[in-house]
């Protein structure tokens, strides 16, 4: 069976989101069929599970990467939160999880996420909500 984080490493969000259209695809049209039987074996409704993860996971990291894109080009956080369909509040704070996961990471692993200056640069872009 493969894990979100094999996975993850093996696919773009792009790759991700056609193997998980795949066999998703599969498994509907059989249901179609209304034998009641996947066809998907086991390990493929696993992988369709952990592809569901990978997907979740990758379209996060893009998403916080735009609202970087948008703070730097001088968006205010009311604009972001409308943009996402959320408050600035909630746009706010989501970013700054992601941010102090980026230093956790970089804590643990030594070289992913953000290293301390990058984290600092990342706070102060993200400043405080409008």
């Amino acid at each position: 069976m493969s894990t979100p984080d094999e996975l993850e490493r093996a696919h773009t969000l792009s790759t991700a989101t056609t193997r998980y259209d795949e066999l998703r695809m599969r498994e509907a049209l059989a249901a179609m069929d209304s034998d009641g039987e996947s066809p998907l074996g086991r390990d493929e409704s696993l992988e369709l599970l952990a592809l569901s993860e990978v997907v979740i996971r990758k379209a996060g990291y893009g998403r916080q990467a735009m609202v970087r894109s948008a703070r730097a080009a001088g968006a205010s956080w009311t604009r972001i939160g409308a943009a996402l369909g959320t408050s600035k509040q909630a746009a706010w704070e989501a970013h700054n999880r992601w941010i102090e996961d980026q230093a956790r990471q970089h804590e643990i692993s030594g070289y992913e996420g953000f290293d301390p200056d990058q984290a600092r640069s990342a706070r102060g872009l993200a400043g405080e909500p409008d």
